[in-house]
């Protein structure tokens, strides 16, 4: 495969933010970024706050820099929180180590980039965000 491209970042926002009204979530944001962190898609539902689509950012910014879902920075973060405190400094408060942060892989494993949800609760945000990597054919990796 060669890249994620925008027509399946933007499956996955729309499946993503479609599941979570069949779910009744409160109002997400949702952003796809490309392997280098940069975003491909971004959608902010109506009633979002202000402050979701750069959490939402974090989330996927995080799990690209760490190599690893949301699940597992949030784990480590509750274990050891000198070291995400001294990883947000690094990151220049780049870094969200919560759940709602999935990496997006192809089916041999090639990582194409991730997704980041924010709006509800972590584990909420991290399902929809497995849901619309998973629709559109992808492999999502949570942690």
């Amino acid at each position: 495969m060669s890249g994620l491209s925008l027509t399946q970042a933007s499956e996955i926002v729309d499946a993503a933010l479609s599941h979570a009204r069949e779910l009744g979530l409160r109002p997400l944001t949702v952003t796809v970024l490309d392997p280098g962190g940069h975003p491909k898609v971004v959608k902010r539902e109506d009633g979002a706050g202000i402050l979701r689509p750069g959490i939402a950012h974090a989330k996927a910014w995080g799990s690209l820099g760490t190599g690893q879902g949301g699940a597992v920075g949030a784990r480590h973060a509750t274990r050891d929180p000198a070291f995400f405190a001294a990883l947000a400094a690094i990151s220049e408060g780049r870094v969200a180590s919560s759940r709602g942060g999935v990496l997006i892989r192809d089916e041999d494993g090639e990582l194409l980039g991730s997704v980041g949800v924010s709006g509800d609760r972590p584990d909420n945000d991290e399902a929809v965000a497995v849901f619309g990597v998973e629709k559109a054919g992808l492999v999502a990796d949570a942690g």
